[in-house]
């Protein structure tokens, strides 16, 4: 994966310049392959993917096995019911535009791609820091994907949205206040504009997942007072620096280990558990108070985050989330989320224990494919789906966690919100870049 940053100003500047007021539906006029409410079953589907590294590859495999494969439509539904059973398939799906900070990566993701016989023209491929600004202004792309590292999506988004682009983007969708708020916005101007926004949060379209929330939401385990959710788990890929990459290539390519670039794994990784949780209790936590530390990767290459995190969230009524994550290798190993209610009890993937137990038995998905397919399916008929405030929210609940570890004081929701914190440097480019210190608590602070 790689990324791009405006050469000519900071993040903060090109939030402020596009503003919601300055978002028009006129845009979807400008372009002819924007899928509207009268769009046909298999109009055409054109991706175009910024930050091809692993995730991005990935990604544009999953929009195209989506498309070649009959699969059943996401919609909430119980499965007993006789319309789950209608299938869809989506057709009419090409990869036809990628853009990356690095060649190298690029061309992988061209190789492999190339094995499933879709060839990127030459004149769709772009590299450097302002190539995901030539791609987006691509007419004959309308799907966008962002795999670029997370510091960067909302930069990429909102460039894909005010281009009149649909959009999958990986989580997390930023890394602190000022870029979730950036997210937030771009998600207004899409609804404006009747574009549709899905996130990485692939639990949201997996089917079980899907089922059991349904029930709870439904009053299965009645009201609940208490959430867990753990990722706790071993380390993840590391790399070392090669001799003539500058300090900027190394941090860009290595960017899970630094926080400016990945938001810390309780916002990359773990965000995937805070999310189930705030999808299951409809209501995002007032603050949080967190724990943390680096004690097994200590070392320069592992960057400036931490290595585990342990977290209290408490809500508006009373209700408390515990939280826990750990990237450290030989330790046990917890990746899941429970809810416990008056009623009873949920693992909310596939069991609810509330008097007799109930265990989902429906049609499996692969929810890497199927989130591309609910996407798809749903600006086809008219109705795009918009997760962007889901993500965001979601995001700045790991952002919380991270900053009261760092710091070691309690923080609020609308601290974290409003913060002015903006981590990205405010000039990007290949050369020297010091390596971040490691957040030390009392020490750090966070405005």
């Amino acid at each position: 994966m790689t990324n791009d940053h405006p050469s000519d100003r900071t993040r903060r500047q090109f939030v402020k310049r596009s503003s919601i007021a300055a978002a028009g539906a006129s845009v979807i006029a400008q372009f002819p392959f924007v899928i509207t409410s009268h769009a046909a079953p298999d109009d055409p589907i054109r991706v175009g993917v910024i930050g091809s590294g692993g995730r991005g590859t990935g990604a544009a495999l999953n929009v195209l096995q989506a498309a070649t494969r009959v699969v059943y439509p996401k919609t909430g539904f119980h499965t007993e019911d006789a319309a789950f059973n209608a299938r869809v398939m989506t057709k009419n799906v090409k990869v036809v535009a990628l853009a990356d900070l690095f060649p190298d990566r690029l061309e992988r993701c061209r190789t492999q791609l190339g094995k499933v016989e879709m060839n990127v023209q030459e004149d769709h491929r772009f590299i450097g820091f302002d190539a995901y600004k030539k791609l987006v202004q691509l007419p004959d792309v309308n799907y966008v994907i962002l795999a670029a590292p997370p510091a960067f999506r909302p930069i990429h988004l909102r460039a894909a949205i005010e281009a009149g682009k649909h959009v999958f983007m990986e989580k997390p969708v930023a890394v602190d206040g000022p870029g979730v708020r950036s997210v937030i916005e771009s998600g207004e101007i899409a609804k404006q504009k009747g574009l549709g926004i899905v996130a990485g949060t692939q639990r949201r379209h997996q089917f079980s997942y899907v089922e059991t929330i349904k029930r709870i939401h439904d009053g299965a385990i009645g009201e609940i007072v208490e959430c867990r959710a753990y990722w706790n788990g071993g380390g993840i890929w590391v790399i070392p620096r090669e001799p003539g990459w500058t300090d900027a290539e190394w941090q860009l390519r290595n960017w899970n280990y630094f926080t400016w670039l990945s938001g810390d794994h309780i916002v990359e990784q773990h965000l995937h558990n805070l999310d189930i949780i705030n999808w299951v209790v409809r209501v995002h936590p007032i603050k949080a108070t967190s724990l943390g530390g680096r004690q097994a990767r200590t070392e320069p290459v592992y960057g400036n985050v931490y290595d585990h995190f342990a977290t209290e969230f408490e809500y508006a009524n009373g209700m408390r989330m515990f939280s826990q994550c750990r990237q450290i290798y030989d330790c046990a190993n917890n990746v899941s989320e429970a809810v416990v209610g008056t009623k009873g009890s949920s693992n909310c993937s596939d069991t609810i224990r509330a008097g007799q137990e109930w265990r989902y038995s429906g049609p499996k998905s692969n929810p890497y494919e199927q989130e591309h397919v609910d996407l798809i399916e749903s600006v086809r008929n008219g109705k795009p789906l918009n997760e962007a405030r889901a993500a965001a929210e979601s995001t700045l609940m790991g952002i919380m966690g991270r900053v009261s570890a760092y710091s070691g004081n309690t923080v609020m929701w609308d601290q974290a919100l409003n913060s002015k914190q903006d981590l990205m440097p405010a000039k990007l480019e290949f050369g020297p870049m010091p390596l971040p210190e490691v957040a030390i608590p009392g020490k750090y602070r966070f405005e």
